[in-house]
């Protein structure tokens, strides 16, 4: 007999997947356009009059809004980007822009962060409309450029040039939260409440030019390398937050252990711990090294490029004892910078989204917690729109899921994607 088709939640996803729209940071990218052009017909297709906005060549954002029953109520914004981290095809397992189903696992460079959502936001959509149905309030359905690059060249000016897009929205919901982890064999959802604040820095030492046979001790090269070494090393101390404190709460009521330790409590869940961790602390991560241009040549300059994550409201204090740590002949220049967020685990679309989890996976609670990354409602939060995490995802115990943001081989269960479907579609025609 002929393979069943596969959902169309999945269908949708491995198309977004096979547009290669990896972004490079700093400008550099493959651009969005084809992607954004694909969604923006998708959401023709089904009555909505989609709006393009492309500030700068191939970086297209699309939005359309979705009437509500009752337009006194305030709009909410549901929203993914639709850029992707480079991935290196040696590496994979599977063409990482081939969008393949294997072992009811769809493989490929987006199927976690975030063409996934994307897809489960359109066909969420998409059953309500076909069913004739509206939601309660009005939906504003954005797809945003270059969020892999802090959002600078997509959301950031989007909100600035587009702010008539988001016209009587308070509220937004996107990625990263909503899915679930597994601690001590019980599972639970996390709600994201909050994102850490970003500042991704450029380290810049610089020496004395020379031939690389000659006794040299005023080395750029050397001083960059002992400058990222020592910031690789550092273990900032845990600082818990409202929401990081509730997350610890919510976790020893699951397990029976005591939220005395929060690196002890994170350990019991299994391939999330690394991802609950980075919460309690700020990170300070190298990521690129830049120094020289032939073998026999010591250069004048070296530098590197840091991806720090802060906890909210300590950003001067750290770039301080960064500034320490590395000592005053290196410089520090700031890159991209922007804000950390936290808000209560309360009101109508938190309750709204608890519920929804709750009619499809009953039981099983639902606990807040600080986003060690960031996304795009940061930007949004720049005119005043609070932002969720809250992509609905029912996962195995034993995958890393977090582990495959920006990771080889990132993958997604099939029946998590219809799973999130469903518990999206059913949040939006009653939130």
């Amino acid at each position: 007999m002929p393979e069943s088709p596969l959902p169309e939640v999945v269908q949708i996803a491995q198309d977004l997947i096979r547009f290669d729209t990896s972004n490079y940071g700093g400008g550099r990218a493959n651009g969005e356009r084809e992607a954004a052009e694909y969604v923006g017909a998708y959401l023709a297709s089904l009555g909505l009059e989609p709006e393009y906005y492309e500030p700068i060549p191939r970086r297209t954002n699309v939005m359309a809004r979705v009437r509500g029953r009752d337009p006194e109520r305030p709009a909410l914004v549901v929203h993914g980007h639709l850029d992707v981290v480079p991935a290196v095809a040696e590496d994979w397992s599977v063409d990482p822009f081939a969008a393949e189903v294997r072992d009811g696992l769809l493989w490929g460079r987006g199927a976690v962060d975030m063409k996934n959502m994307d897809a489960m936001i359109l066909t969420a959509v998409a059953d309500m409309l076909r069913a004739g149905e509206r939601p309660e309030r009005d939906l504003i359905l954005a797809f945003f450029a270059d969020e892999e690059n802090g959002g600078v060249e997509g959301s950031a000016l989007v909100v600035r040039d587009r702010p008539e897009w988001f016209a009587g929205a308070t509220e937004a919901i996107s990625e990263v939260g909503g899915y679930s982890i597994t601690v001590d064999d019980h599972r639970a959802y996390l709600l994201q409440v909050g994102e850490k604040a970003l500042m991704w820095l450029r380290l810049v030492a610089k020496g004395r030019a020379g031939h690389g046979s000659r006794f040299h001790e005023d080395n750029a090269v050397t001083r960059i390398s002992e400058a990222v070494a020592a910031i690789g090393r550092t273990r900032w101390p845990i600082r818990l937050t409202p929401t990081t404190r509730a997350l610890l709460e919510g976790l020893s009521t699951l397990t029976g252990r005591s939220s005395d330790d929060p690196d002890a409590l994170a350990a019991a869940a299994g391939p999330a711990e690394a991802f609950l961790r980075s919460t309690f602390r700020t990170t300070a991560n190298p990521t690129v090294l830049d120094a020289g241009y032939k073998h026999n040549v010591i250069p004048e300059t070296a530098s590197a490029l840091i991806d720090v994550r802060v906890i909210p409201g300590t950003e001067e204090d750290v770039l301080a004892e960064l500034q320490r740590i590395v000592g005053d002949d290196v410089e520090i220049h700031t890159v991209v910078r922007d804000i950390g967020m936290e808000t209560p685990f309360a009101g109508d679309l938190v309750e709204a989204m608890v519920a929804a989890l709750g009619r499809h996976d009953p039981g099983v609670p639902v606990i807040p917690y600080l986003l060690g990354a960031g996304t795009d409602n940061k930007a949004l939060a720049s005119i005043g729109i609070t932002g969720y995490g809250f992509a609905p995802l029912k996962l195995p115990a034993d995958l890393d899921f977090t582990g495959m943001f920006h990771g080889v081989d990132e993958r997604v269960p099939v029946e998590s994607l219809v799973f999130g479907q469903r518990v999206l579609a059913d949040l939006l025609r009653t939130c």
